[in-house]
């Protein structure tokens, strides 16, 4: 395990971090890069949005022909046409990830699709939409992604306790990470009121990193000073204690009676792990969060870089106390974090709406 040529994120999978891949095309799926990369890297799971679909079916040429038959077949929606290439990329990942998922017993494996980002604050439309995807994907190792909304956190609840599991994304503060956990644990013990099977259903939280680190570090330029020094420290910082909450919120006393009957703990994911400042390593957001059952889903340039130089040792639960000073120093300056979040999560809200209607405008008639 510590041979020095070993492929580093092999060794991240021996510490029990997965990684899961931030991208999904048909060019992935038909040239054989996902079926190499679930091989050589042993990537563990996929995610997908509305920006990474437009970018597939704008660029790959494996959708032209299909989409050319969609268009010519008026009775379909544009929404219908681009559910219909999703929905088929998102079974062809599941199969390909469905001999993980089974050897894992169902921890691993998992692909994950979004609801429509116009539903984010529409609950009971929210759940509909997450139930109808379920039901046409057809595949256990499929996770509905919901945005932490308020509206979300109740389609959350309610779609875990009919069964369904979910992908809880668009998380920036620990605010998010206390009521997406608590979403989950209300609609887990619904299941289980219910007599439902709690082994089937799987969640993680996504905590988004890079855009917190942006917002906080332009606050910290805006006042300068001493300030300076705190910059590229916060998403980390953010992350490391929303671990550290989540082993309170899912440890033996708070969840152990569900355990025991079959509830897997909501497991912490790391997204948005790209680094956006140059003057940051490449590999930042993937080398100061490794821990054992958490999860990175990385852009390709990310899962490259860590390839080539990343170091693959714990790290996760490492100077807990400076994320705290971290968090108390910016409190000192007046920068609310949770307020910050609130405003993080508008924004990429809003980002993947504009990535959906680009979708809708590229599959109209």
């Amino acid at each position: 395990m510590n041979m020095p040529n070993m492929n580093p994120l092999l060794r991240l999978h021996a510490i029990g971090q997965r990684i899961w891949l931030d991208n999904l095309s048909r060019t992935l799926l038909r040239e054989g890069e996902l079926q190499k990369l679930i091989t050589e890297d042993r990537i563990a799971g996929v995610t997908s949005n509305p920006t990474i679909f437009y970018k597939a079916i704008s660029e790959s040429p494996y959708y032209r022909d299909e989409l050319q038959a969609l268009k010519a077949d008026s009775s379909l929606s544009a929404e219908q046409r681009y559910e219909t290439l999703a929905v088929a990329d998102i079974r062809s990942a599941c199969d390909l990830l469905q001999p993980i998922y089974k050897s894992s017993n169902g921890d691993d494996g998992y692909v994950s699709l979004e609801v429509s980002p116009v539903l984010a604050h529409d609950a009971k439309a929210t759940v509909a939409d997450g139930l109808r995807l379920k039901a046409a994907v057809g595949r256990d190792n499929l996770l509905i992604k919901v945005p932490a909304t308020p509206a979300g956190l109740t389609a959350i609840e309610e779609l875990v306790a009919q069964g369904c599991s979910v992908n809880v994304t668009l998380m920036f503060s620990l605010r998010h990470v206390r009521e997406v956990a608590m979403a989950y644990l209300r609609g887990i013990r619904h299941l289980a009121d219910s007599g439902g099977d709690l082994h089937k259903v799987r969640s993680v939280a996504s905590l988004f990193l890079s855009r917190v680190d942006t917002l906080i570090d332009k606050r910290l330029e805006a006042i300068a000073g001493d300030a300076l020094a705190l910059r590229g420290h916060t998403a980390v910082a953010l992350a490391r204690i929303a671990y550290q909450d989540a082993l309170g919120y899912f440890s033996a006393a708070a969840f152990g009676e569900l355990t025991k009957r079959g509830a897997r703990p909501q497991t912490m994911l790391w997204a948005s792990t790209g680094t956006k400042n140059a003057a940051y390593s490449d590999v930042l957001y993937v080398e100061s969060l490794i821990g054992a059952r958490t999860i990175n889903t990385v852009p390709d340039g990310t899962l490259a870089a860590f390839r080539d130089h990343g170091k693959a040792e714990e790290t996760l639960t490492r100077d807990i106390e400076a994320a705290r000073a971290q968090f108390a120093a910016l409190q000192r300056l007046g920068i609310d974090l949770d307020a910050a979040g609130e405003q993080l999560q508008t924004e990429g809200l809003k980002m993947f709406e504009e990535s959906f209607q680009q979708l809708l405008a590229l599959t109209a008639g």
